[in-house]
């Protein structure tokens, strides 16, 4: 059975100290909880103090970006390797942040989800459609584009290291969500895609999380569903309490 697994997204939120009071209070709630995954993505400028929190803990650290280089003339950007030496474990890339407002597209986030699986982190890849996109019933050709450019060249075994996280743009931030059916056809599709790009036994071992306004009170209802394998919270993941009961909707 997959093992859930709740990240918080903290998006350009919090102050060092705030940051690092937010994921104390997750520490705290989370203990010596094993049944779920846990991780926190502060902003950069913070890792390093947040690092500190969570070190020793099973909370995971991850960031919300990289670049797909190692080292070179690239201002202001930050390269797996860097993620990998201030002390995480994931990296998101894909967000459709990244997409609709920085134009990234699928080939320059395939770049960075070899970059940085080669540096020695797991992938959070994000996917998903638009409003205009769900409404003209592209769902799926989206969905399939995204994961067919974004996983080029990323084998069964590479896979194994990737998290799928499936979040409809028009979800995300603004209070709409999508039913639990909806998240159950997208997530059945996106399961049914990877097996045909990587094989069935991949397919039934990625964990796909769905991302798209998931709190306290929608997340039971969401995970319960047998294509749903965690969340990717946004805005709920700003209070430790409403990102607990989050956490404690994915214990099995």
């Amino acid at each position: 059975m997959r093992k859930k697994f709740i990240a918080g997204n903290w998006k350009m939120n919090t102050s060092g100290i705030d940051g690092e009071l937010l994921a104390a209070g997750v520490v705290n709630g989370v203990a010596d909880e094993t049944r779920v995954t846990v991780a926190v993505c502060p902003p950069f400028p913070f890792l390093a103090r947040i690092a500190q929190v969570v070190k020793g803990t099973p909370v995971a650290l991850g960031a919300q970006n990289c670049y797909p280089k190692a080292n070179g003339a690239f201002t202001g950007e930050i390269s797996p390797g860097m993620l990998i030496d201030v002390g995480c474990q994931y990296v998101i890339v894909g967000h459709s942040e990244r997409r609709q407002i920085f134009k990234e597209s699928d080939a320059f986030i395939n770049q960075k989800i070899h970059a940085a699986l080669g540096a020695g982190l797991r992938v959070i890849l994000c996917i998903g459609e638009t409003l205009d996109e769900r409404q003209s019933n592209r769902t799926e050709a989206v969905l399939d584009a995204q994961l067919t450019g974004s996983l080029a060249n990323v084998t069964a075994e590479l896979l194994r290291n990737v998290v799928l996280a499936y979040e409809p743009v028009w979800a995300i931030g603004t209070g709409v969500n999508a039913t639990p059916q909806q998240a159950q056809d997208a997530h059945a599709f996106v399961r049914k895609r990877v097996g045909q790009l990587c094989g069935a036994a991949a397919a039934q071992a990625i964990v796909i999380q769905y991302g798209g306004s998931v709190k306290p009170d929608n997340a039971a209802t969401l995970l319960g569903q047998p294509d749903v394998d965690g969340a990717l919270v946004g805005g709920a993941s700003l209070k430790a309490d409403d990102f607990l009961e989050i956490v404690r909707a994915g214990i099995q």
